[in-house]
């Protein structure tokens, strides 16, 4: 505690660099589930006897699974963890490869025998890329659309050819989260222009996909022929554009619609094209003849997914009135299927069924008669679908309740329920949650658990109930927009909550010792690897000691990275109880280095070479050398003034400041060592040396050591607004629900005799 000087603060007004941002999110204990609305589909079909058929599902929950299928089950086999923000789109290539794409506007390649492995990296898109479209011949062209207008044609194979023809330069041992990220200007070449898709020869210095001029605005859909021959693509301006993805050139555009266009097929031979949009219109389009021949108004809503049987003569459709219909496109009588709970997102017909993705976390398989669509008019209650919108033809329909064919899909994949509401609880370590099926839970921010589960109970009463009179500064945010927790950290500002290693109940520390709690749970999260890390440093100084020139090769030699010469022996390495996390359910880390771009990976996956490079500095600071970023003044400025008819001297000790986490009883020692103990000569001196700044744990050791004529000595009441205070409530607890005012603190003090 010290006095505070009546200059103000002298700091510097500079403001810092905006840093890299570290998040961590608190993942489900079951992963192989989805959290989160489940965006997209696609199956990949097998050729071989006795070999099954997949599924893949990317979700906002930003991972994308792999899915066993069976008669009557669907198993994860593998779960795909990179995307930084929602997947979007999935499609399936040639070569045993399947790409996504995401908001955090990356294009990913991936491995389809794999258990997780990203081989490529994209980030020519400027925003969130959302559709991809691929041709099913060669089954190598991939054809990507984003909001920022952008439409590109990427050639896969040659894509993941390497830059170097060299064979001489080794791969690195260690698998970065980075590896395998192309910037723009990559080995990407662009498409031949000849009259079909053929693979040219790598090249030997790097290309760009094509790029397909015209949109103004948000691309929201894409579609391509079996050949790759015509590309369309739609969105906010309401007009289909028709390219050749062989040369890149447009061919036509298509107008008739009156609001966004959401969906798009083109049939194999790449003479029709159907349009689903949110003017809850689907359309037929002869694009030879380069007009609408057919519109079908069967939704309610915007139709949001469109899906075709193998002879382009019956339409799939979902959207957002939570209904799936079935259409003739040649007769118009279309059928309801089935009603859903939440809005579809996406259809995938595989055989004799379809797969619907909607805003929820479970993935539902409902009949659909794939190869013979017709029969399903033969058993359900069918209606003739009108050339207008919806709401100008179900006068037709006579008022009457169409009857879905289906009561019940045929399998469904389970989901998690997401987190739809959150609260962060005074205490700065607790987050209430309710999720989608009205679970309440107690969520510990610092070992990422659920510590309590409160069952369907009202979410407004149980955080009344637990809300504790405590002031801690903020020092992290929180969103649930993976259906889980993201919890942010931003330096310096996470750094400014600190709290007593007693209210943590650290048996391992003094009880006075503060502990930074941005500090440990970074060191909770990184634990993994800097034991990986450790080891690569010690093999690799091993393995020099035992070369013919270790005794020629200086120490120095081990610290060419900055992590490296940081790197020494942590004085408070300790990972505590309230800081540790679960290695069977881990966290995952979403963070970016010096380049790159951002990456996301559980903890318990680093391999310990991930260095500067991929982490931001203020982190490996903190971790690695205890190093704190300078903060912001966090202490807490108040007046200790004696109260009015008070026994004990008059003495005024002015303006003071000590840490906001400083408890009551500590000021009450202060003023029993300042006033009572010894009290000064002629009153008090304002400019006495006691006002220099005095610790807590200084304070308390000095309070400790009483004379022997001290020892029966007075107690002493602090006061604030005429309340006495607790005396183990802090200074920034009392400022913020006793004092509630913007000026300065005034505490009185009351000397109590005989106690």
């Amino acid at each position: 505690m010290h006095r505070v000087g009546s200059s103000g603060n002298t700091a510097s007004s500079v403001r810092p660099r905006k840093e890299k941002r570290l998040t961590y999110v608190i993942n489900h204990p079951d992963d192989k589930k989805h959290c989160a609305g489940v965006n997209c589909l696609a199956i990949l079909k097998s050729h071989e006897p006795d070999t099954r058929d997949y599924l893949f599902t990317g979700s906002r929950d930003g991972t994308l699974k792999k899915w066993e299928l069976t008669e009557d089950a669907a198993s994860c086999s593998a779960v795909y963890e990179s995307h930084v923000d929602w997947v979007n789109d999935v499609v399936v290539v040639g070569n045993g490869k399947f790409v996504s794409c995401s908001s955090d506007s990356t294009i990913k390649v991936w491995d389809c025998s794999s258990d997780g492995a990203c081989t490529r990296t994209f980030r020519q898109h400027s925003d969130y890329v959302t559709r991809l479209a691929a041709e099913r011949e060669n089954r190598n062209i991939v054809a990507s659309g984003g909001l920022g207008g952008e439409v590109f044609i990427w050639d896969i194979e040659s894509s993941l050819r390497p830059i170097s023809t060299s064979d001489n330069a080794p791969e690195d041992a260690c698998s970065n989260p980075l590896n395998g990220s192309i910037q723009p200007g990559s080995n990407l070449r662009p498409v031949s222009s000849s009259s079909s898709i053929s693979l040219l020869p790598p090249q030997s210095h790097g290309y760009v996909p094509t790029s397909l001029k015209g949109h103004k605005e948000s691309v929201y859909a894409l579609a391509m022929n079996d050949s790759g021959t015509v590309l369309v693509s739609g969105g906010t301006e309401k007009v289909i554009r028709v390219w050749d993805p062989r040369t890149g050139s447009k061919t036509m555009k298509l107008r008739g619609h009156s609001d966004n266009i959401r969906s798009l097929l083109v049939d194999p031979s790449g003479r029709y094209c159907l349009s689903g949009s949110s003017d809850s219109m689907i359309r037929l389009w002869d694009l030879g003849q380069q007009r609408c021949v057919h519109s079908y108004a069967v939704h309610t809503d915007s139709v949001w997914a469109l899906a075709s049987s193998q002879t382009f003569s019956h339409v799939y459709s979902g959207g957002r009135d939570l209904s799936l219909y079935l259409t003739d496109l040649t007769t118009r009588e279309s059928v309801l299927l089935c009603t859903k709970e939440h809005p579809i997102l996406q259809l995938e017909l595989h055989d004799e069924s379809i797969w619907v993705a909607s805003t929820d976390s479970s993935v539902q398989r409902w009949t659909a008669e794939g190869s013979s669509p017709q029969k399903a008019f033969q058993s359900g209650t069918s209606f003739l679908a009108g050339n207008l919108s919806f709401s100008r033809t179900r006068v037709s329909l006579e008022g009457s309740t169409l009857v879905p064919l289906h009561k019940e899909p045929s399998l469904v994949i389970p989901g998690t329920p997401a987190i739809v509401q959150h609260e962060i609880l005074n205490n700065k370590r607790h987050i209430l949650t309710k999720d989608t099926s009205g679970s309440v839970k107690l969520w510990e921010v610092t070992r990422g658990i659920v510590i309590e589960d409160y069952g369907k109970v009202s979410f407004d009463e149980k955080k009344n109930e637990l809300f504790e009179m405590v002031s801690i500064p903020s020092w992290f945010t929180v969103d649930t927009k993976f259906g889980n927790l993201s919890i942010h950290l931003d330096t310096p500002q996470c750094f400014s909550a600190e709290i007593y290693a007693s209210d943590l109940k650290i048996s391992e520390k003094a009880e006075d010792d503060k502990v930074n709690l941005a500090r440990e749970t970074l060191k909770g999260l990184l634990t993994h690897w800097l034991a990986k890390r450790k080891q690569k440093i010690g093999s690799r100084a091993a393995s020099i000691a035992e070369s013919p020139l270790g005794k020629d090769i200086s120490s120095r030699s081990l610290t060419n990275s900055r992590i490296e010469v940081d790197g020494t022996v942590d004085s408070d390495s300790a990972v505590y109880p309230p800081f540790e996390f679960s290695t069977s359910t881990p966290p995952s880390i979403i963070t970016e280095g010096s380049h790159g771009g951002p990456w996301r990976k559980k903890v318990t996956e680093f391999e310990g070479c991930e260095d500067e490079k991929d982490f931001p500095g203020w982190c490996l600071d903190c971790v690695l050398n205890n190093r704190l970023p300078t903060r912001e003044n966090s202490k807490c400025s108040f007046c200790l003034q004696p109260c009015e008819g008070s026994p004990a001297p008059s003495v005024t000790l002015g303006k003071l400041s000590a840490p906001g986490v400083l408890r009551i009883h500590k000021v009450a020692s202060y003023v029993l060592e300042k006033v009572v103990i010894d009290p000064p000569i002629n009153q008090v001196d304002l400019d006495a040396p006691f006002s220099s700044s005095l610790s807590a744990r200084e304070f308390q050791q000095s309070a400790v050591g009483i004379k022997p004529r001290q020892k029966l000595k007075p107690s002493v009441e602090i006061l604030c607004n005429n309340e006495v205070l607790p005396s183990d409530m802090s200074l920034a607890t009392v400022r913020a629900f006793k004092w509630k005012k913007p000026d300065d603190l005034v505490l009185n003090y009351r000397v109590m005799h005989g106690r």
